[in-house]
């Protein structure tokens, strides 16, 4: 009998989860969908995937663009992904190798 497959934590991620399933974590912190402590550790895909579909309305009002986000929500953007980035790099993620022209 299998398990299904969980999601391991957006801070179990050895890369400091610069990758979709991050960064649907993330975008779900900035819009106040989780509570910025939630990791989603032990999620199954298909609750990754209702959260997916939740974060992804919520951009559709802003034309899916940072910018067009009320100054709250942008300041909390940039403050999220500024200490994803951090939280990455000393993990060893590095943005030109991982992510190629």
């Amino acid at each position: 009998m299998s398990r299904e497959a969980t999601y391991i934590g957006i801070d179990k991620d050895p890369t400091g989860a610069m990758n979709p399933t991050g960064n649907l974590i993330r975008d779900a912190w900035v819009f106040g969908f989780l509570d910025e402590s939630e990791t989603c550790e032990g999620w199954s895909r298909g609750r990754v995937e209702a959260l997916y579909d939740q974060v992804h309305n919520e951009w559709q009002k802003y034309g899916m663009l940072a910018s067009n986000l009320p100054d709250e929500l942008r300041e909390k953007h940039h403050r999220i992904y500024q200490e994803a980035i951090r939280n990455a790099r000393e993990k060893g993620w590095d943005p030109e190798k991982d992510y190629p022209d």
